[in-house]
């Protein structure tokens, strides 16, 4: 692979001399080239910006400079041109493997108020272009975010890592943050390693590092678990306060049917006002799912003690029976904080489909535990 950068702090890019990137250049398996930008200027200044048309504060980045440094390394449809701002696509793992493919990269690093769009639009007419963000910040040039890029995307390359099996257990390999790591003494400063790890039992240790990795994504990203758990693609969302009008809807829809099956209508989600959902959105962790701009599920949980308390599966009654309701049960068992030891959750006591969805699911009636006037209570340990 090789990779090109054009910026006016060529110096920036000593670090790629450094480490697995340098020994993975020395050894031919990637190529690194830093060019200067101001040397396809024309002035004795050496001018690679100027003032933005329209008005406004900062210097924007010429176009000619850009134009004839793609002329002079022949830009063409072998390369893949990136643009670091603010305004791209979000850089992650699976992007980062997507260009790991790719046997050429070409990094324009922007500077002040960013690079004339038409560098852009003529990039987009000899090469493929990707605009790329770190994250919802902004920098004061590229030349950082370009590093940060190239890292990850060579680290990826077969024959750059020296162990393999390292990319598979790192963080976002799987979709999860990595598990807690330990090393020798077995004891510091009071803080034990964790006698499972120490027991030689493969499996046992597998089991220990898949658990701490999704515990430690719920509590620090449990976004990397919401996106596209149905199989059309509809991602399961956290809830924001502007849902709270449909989630009313939607609840009084589910439980007219609950309020049959259970001869009651003595059920506290048909007798709840707007102002009462808002209320509960506040306390409890409430997830939904869209499908053409309608809000057709949701769920909710909350911590009691060391259980999450599961409460609220809705699905829209046209979309009942579909599985929606299962996923939704899936997905809030996911995202239980680490401290949850349990799953809690109560339904009608004559509502047969609800039972026999959560005993496939492993949750068992618990007869000994106080229940709501008419329901009965379920529970499941987490493993």
């Amino acid at each position: 692979m090789r990779l090109d950068y054009l910026t006016i702090f060529p110096d920036y890019f000593a670090p790629l001399e450094l480490s697995l990137p340098g020994k993975a250049a020395a050894g031919g398996l990637v190529e690194f080239h830093v060019h200067d930008l101001r040397k396809w200027t024309h002035d004795r200044h050496r001018t690679v910006d100027d003032t933005p048309y329209g008005g406004g504060a900062g210097m924007v980045m010429k176009p000619e400079p850009f134009g004839e440094a793609f002329d002079a390394l022949g830009i063409g449809a072998d390369a893949t041109v990136v643009f670091t701002t603010p305004s791209g696509e979000p850089f992650d793992q699976r992007l980062a493997a997507e260009l790991s493919t790719r046997s050429r990269l070409v990094f324009a690093c922007g500077r002040y108020e960013g690079i004339d769009q038409r560098v852009i639009e003529h990039a987009r007419e000899r090469a493929e272009v990707r605009e790329i963000s770190l994250g919802d910040y902004v920098l004061n040039g590229g030349e950082v975010a370009a590093l940060a890029v190239t890292e990850a995307v060579v680290r990826l390359l077969p024959g750059f890592m020296g162990n393999a099996e390292s990319l598979v257990e790192e963080s976002h390999a799987d979709g999860l943050l990595e598990y807690p790591v330990y090393t020798k003494p077995p004891s510091w400063r009071g803080h034990d390693v964790p006698d499972v790890l120490r027991s030689g039992d493969h499996a046992r240790v597998a089991a220990w590092r898949h658990d701490h990795a999704v515990r430690r994504t719920v509590e620090r990203r449990p976004d990397l678990l919401a996106p596209s758990v149905l199989d059309d693609g509809s991602p399961i969302v956290r809830a924001v306060p502007a849902d709270a009008g449909e989630l009313l809807t939607l609840q009084r829809a589910c439980w007219v049917a609950e309020a049959l099956e259970n001869d009651s209508l003595d059920i506290p989600a048909l007798h709840e006002t707007l102002d009462d959902v808002r209320a509960w959105m506040t306390e409890w962790d409430t997830w939904v799912v869209r499908r053409a701009d309608r809000l057709v599920g949701a769920v909710r949980g909350r911590l009691e003690g060391n259980a999450w308390d599961i409460g609220r599966i809705m699905v829209a009654p046209d979309l009942q029976g579909q599985g929606l309701g299962r996923v939704l049960l899936e997905h809030i068992q996911a995202v239980a904080p680490e401290q949850a030891t349990s799953y809690l959750l109560f339904t009608g006591a004559a509502s047969v489909r609800n039972h026999r969805m959560y005993k496939k699911a492993g949750f068992r009636m618990r007869p000994d535990l106080p229940a709501p006037a008419g329901a009965v209570m379920l529970t499941k340990g987490r493993r």
